[in-house]
């Protein structure tokens, strides 16, 4: 609905109270509160990091900029919603992925995700956590090469190796880090799924920040404590490892995808911690973050409708 002028007056539609909370300011506290995982991420596996978070972010606002003219549509690249969609997918792919494939990652984040389906505030899921799965479904190979920590940009590239979540898959519980190595991120994987302390950090800027609440993160990875503690596994690793911290701070907390009541976001958090400890101690795949907020971003919707507040009638006296 279109804002209209009548000399002084302004008619437009709710929210009709300005508080200064703009796109850009939020996605510019997202993008402050993933600069130790940046860091962090060129620290440990070297310069590919760093030309892979350039290119995700690169192709994922050219995209969005591309689609947007073609169609004719307002441009938004300037709210800043398409770099920490490319921050995000880079932080969530093999440092050693081959360029190309992280470019397609990029299309369909931006693309399909995202401005088909009318751009920021339109779209269904969380646009990086689709690009991940397309990846992942369609080149399993590259996509499962994890690059081995390297601290530093002089490296060798070509060497990998398995992820504590590949090597827990395997049965090969005597090849884990300790609990100590995940925490600081000196393990193989995606740059967003090693050092939790710089993820938490990240996390609770933004939760100071009031960027995001903390019903959703609490409940994630509570779900995942208590399912560890069920099945007789080390909740502590359950949580370090792989990608619950971006997960449960970054991609479950989406605006536009995540329910709207705080009700809703536990609900949407339990949801996302037990599909995860699910997908890791009985399918197909050794992560189940990625597979279960997609699955629970098409729920939101009736997560919405279950805990909606409804008004209460009550009765007036005669």
């Amino acid at each position: 609905m279109e804002d209209y002028k009548y000399g002084n007056l302004i008619i437009a539609h709710s929210p009709h109270i300005d508080d200064g909370v703009t796109t850009t300011k939020i996605m510019a506290q997202v993008l402050i509160a993933l600069v130790p995982a940046m860091g962090m991420s060129v620290l440990i596996f070297g310069h590919r990091a760093l030309l892979l978070l350039l290119i995700c972010v690169v192709f994922c606002v050219l995209f969005e900029l591309l689609f947007q003219r073609i169609t004719k549509r307002q441009e938004t690249i300037d709210d800043l919603s398409a770099v920490v969609t490319g921050v995000l997918l880079s932080l969530n792919l093999p440092s050693g992925l081959p360029y190309w494939q992280a470019i397609i990652g990029c299309f369909v984040a931006i693309v399909v995700a995202k401005q088909i389906f009318g751009g920021i505030g339109h779209n269904f899921v969380n646009p990086a956590i689709l690009g991940r799965v397309v990846l992942t479904v369609s080149f399993p190979q590259t996509m499962t090469s994890w690059p081995l920590p390297n601290q530093g940009f002089a490296s060798v590239d070509g060497t990998t190796g398995a992820t504590p979540l590949g090597e827990f898959a395997k049965g090969n519980l005597e090849q884990l880090p300790s609990n100590w190595e995940l925490f600081l991120g000196t393990v193989g994987g995606s740059a967003g799924e090693t050092g939790a302390f710089v993820l938490l950090l990240g996390g609770g800027f933004l939760l100071v920040r009031k960027i995001i609440t903390f019903e959703t993160p609490l409940a994630f990875l509570g779900i995942m404590v208590v399912f560890s503690l069920v099945a007789g596994e080390d909740p502590l690793f359950q949580i370090l490892a792989g990608g619950a911290m971006i997960g449960a701070f970054f991609m479950a907390t989406d605006y536009t995808t995540a329910p709207l009541t705080s009700k809703g976001k536990i609900i949407f958090g339990i949801g996302c911690g037990f599909l995860t400890m699910l997908i890791r101690l009985f399918g197909a795949y050794p992560e189940g973050v990625s597979f279960a907020i997609l699955f629970m971003n098409i729920l939101t919707p009736h997560i919405n409708r279950l805990t909606e507040t409804k008004p209460k009638m009550g009765t007036r006296n005669v």
